[in-house]
């Protein structure tokens, strides 16, 4: 029997910008928010940064406009884009769909076990993506992988994948349409972030 084929590198991939990020509002949990035009290029700048990379999976986010962004980077592979709930972004209960403006900042202020009404606290995100993480590299597909999903998401899996806490969770949210890689050196070994990896264009 051949030694099973463990992937040692992953790309996050934040979603194009869509209707609600260019009207400056908080989305969240909400589903049928699409790309604008500028987000599907922000797409296929993506999808071209990983181009050449050996990609075996795609995994998307369920909210449209992840699946959009991941439609177009799975199709540079010929691969189909495996949609997951949760890849979602952090839910925002009654604050979705209101100015984002200022918002962030009161919930990193509330501290991680905080949340709007009806919303999802960043403990919860981090425990919830830690989970999705796990699953998928237990027995994961060959090849790299991509996880096309939310500014909140990705910064919950890089404090997962450095195995630090919610605390840990970096304060910055990468830009629509950024390329983030991370790598680690076996199936046990620590990942590290890669900082040669390009980042799709936020202009």
């Amino acid at each position: 029997m051949g030694r099973r084929r463990v992937p040692t590198t992953l790309y996050l991939v934040r979603h194009g910008e869509s209707t609600w990020n260019a009207a400056g509002l908080l989305q969240g949990r909400t589903a049928s928010v699409p790309l604008t035009a500028r987000g599907r290029t922000q797409s296929a700048r993506a999808a071209a940064t990983l181009a050449d990379r050996p990609v075996g999976a795609v995994f998307s986010s369920d909210l449209l406009r992840a699946r959009q962004t991941a439609a177009v980077v799975a199709a540079v592979h010929g691969l189909p884009v495996r949609s997951v709930p949760a890849l979602r972004e952090q839910c925002h209960g009654s604050w979705e769909g209101r100015p984002a403006a200022g918002r962030a900042e009161r919930l990193a202020a509330a501290g991680p076990d905080w949340a709007p009404p009806g919303g999802e606290s960043a403990r919860v995100l981090h425990s919830r993506v830690a989970a999705f993480l796990a699953g998928v590299l237990r027995d994961p597909p060959p090849g790299e992988l991509v996880l096309v999903t939310h500014g909140e998401t990705i910064r919950a899996a890089l404090a997962v994948l450095l195995a630090g806490p919610v605390e840990a969770m970096p304060r910055a949210v990468p830009g629509n349409g950024a390329v983030l890689g991370a790598r680690r050196d076996g199936p046990g070994g620590h990942w590290r972030i890669l900082a040669d990896v390009a980042s799709a264009a936020r202009t």
